[in-house]
């Protein structure tokens, strides 16, 4: 086992990793940007190094300079998190040259299924259903054209390098494909540095459903089930749960078996996820391979009572896993609680936390890194916290968390949690009936 984990990321995921360590007797390093000084990840670790201004390029996106902190604090390896550098091939690429044990998949593994292209055609190589599309990357506007009309619209325009719904554009109709292509592109460039597109059949009214995954050092790939993570603005994830209310055993077995493929294909090691669309039919789609913990990893943890942290340490460690799937024991929603604006079209609220009490009770769960007086940062992603409810049903976990949003109070700066609040009132959203286009025509009503 481990000696030192120095964690390559901050907020609350560094605080979740430095808790399991803890639990472990494996001693940890935090890496801050000046900004985020006074956050709870620096004040728990064991040791904490300063690795820049607060520009995410110059701080936790800056390989030489974690790695320079990995070197004086003699840390054996490094857990990335996610974002920032979790699913960076080169970075998991230095460790190993180094000697350091970079918790996650080998670069190899990475570099598979971070090119949405490659990884598409490993898919079809394994027998995983894959979305229609274009066999490869579209080189110009009249090659676009030409495979979109043999799919059909409506297509989606993807960035081969892309993210968090980056590079991503829905066409219609014909006469609107090149102002989506040049507008996809620009961004795509802009935001990764690589302007590769590749086009996909637009699925409609679909859900958006993807399996937890862990596979070890001899082969072995086991799956944790689902989670739906279909309630999206914009391709980001606002709530996740597990069991999908769209979930039936059958389809749960196929896709079961599905995401297996897709992991065993590789010889997968650590924790990942399977992503897929499931269309109104229930026949699934492969979309992607996040090689990485997930933001919504507690929505698991919560069903089968599993430390993912722990497995993914172990894993990398050399431990082997246990032979078998999980399947959930209970129902779990995961809120993420975002510094933004709901009534005003989402728009981040960064600032001084004047007052915070979180929510509290059995089968509640708060992730964290955030208290009264924090200031939460305008430079990084704005979720400040996760808020986890688990009971033996759907509507019992929904009334939970209902209850839970009423008692979290953050005050100071705008919050999504009256967002959430509403959600749980909604009744497409109680009866399971919704779709990744839910969004578009949710209402928040403003207070009175």
């Amino acid at each position: 086992m481990f000696n030192k984990i120095l964690i390559a990321n901050r907020g609350e995921i560094a605080l979740r990793i430095i808790r399991t360590c803890k639990e472990m007797d494996i001693l940890t390093v935090a890496v801050y940007s000046t900004a985020d000084k006074e956050s709870l990840h620096v004040r728990f670790a064991d040791e904490a190094v300063c690795i820049g201004p607060p520009a995410s390029t110059d701080s936790y996106l800056s390989i030489p300079k974690i790695m320079a902190a990995v070197e004086i604090t003699n840390a054996d390896a490094v857990h990335p998190g996610y974002g920032f550098l979790a699913e960076n091939a080169d970075f998991a690429e230095v460790c190993q040259q180094y000697g350091i044990k970079f918790i996650g998949p080998t670069p190899g593994m990475i570099r598979k299924m971070g090119d949405k292209i490659t990884a598409k055609e490993t898919m079809i190589k394994a027998g995983v259903p894959v979305v229609p599309g274009s066999d490869g990357l579209v080189k110009d506007v009249i090659q676009g054209k030409i495979i979109s009309k043999e799919i059909g619209y409506p297509v989606i325009i993807k960035a081969t390098a892309g993210g968090g719904g980056k590079g991503m554009r829905i066409v219609t109709e014909e006469s609107k494909f090149e102002e989506m292509w040049d507008s996809a592109r620009r961004e795509a460039k802009s935001s990764f540095g690589n302007d590769g597109i590749y086009i996909e059949k637009y699925v409609v009214e679909p859900r958006h459903i993807e399996f937890q995954i862990i596979g070890d050092q001899y082969g072995k790939v086991v799956h944790l089930s689902e989670r739906d993570c279909t309630i999206q603005r914009r391709h980001q994830k606002l709530l996740e749960e597990c069991p999908s209310p769209f979930m039936t055993e059958e389809l749960r077995t196929k896709m079961g078996e599905a995401a297996i493929k897709a992991g065993s294909s590789i010889n997968y090691e650590g924790v990942g996820t399977v992503e897929f669309l499931v269309d109104k039919y229930r026949n699934f789609y492969f979309m992607e391979m996040n090689t990485r913990i997930q933001v919504e990893h507690p929505v698991t943890e919560e069903v089968i009572d599993l430390d993912l942290i722990k497995e993914q340490i172990k894993v990398a460690a050399g431990d082997p896993i246990s032979g078998h799937n999980y399947f959930p024991q209970m129902h779990a929603i995961e809120c993420r609680i975002n510094a933004e604006d709901p009534y005003n079209n989402f728009r981040p609220s960064p600032g001084k936390i004047n007052g915070f009490h979180s929510a509290k009770g059995h089968g509640v769960r708060v992730d964290t890194h955030v208290y009264a007086g924090y200031v939460v940062p305008p430079y990084y992603d704005s979720m400040i916290s996760k808020l986890i409810c688990r009971a033996q049903t759907r509507e019992e976990c929904i009334t939970k968390m209902r209850r839970a949003l009423d008692e979290f109070i953050i005050e100071g700066i705008h919050t999504t949690i009256p967002f959430h609040r509403q959600l749980m009132e909604n009744q497409d959203f109680i009866d399971g009936n919704f779709n990744t286009g839910f969004m578009d025509t949710f209402v928040l009503k403003k207070p009175e």
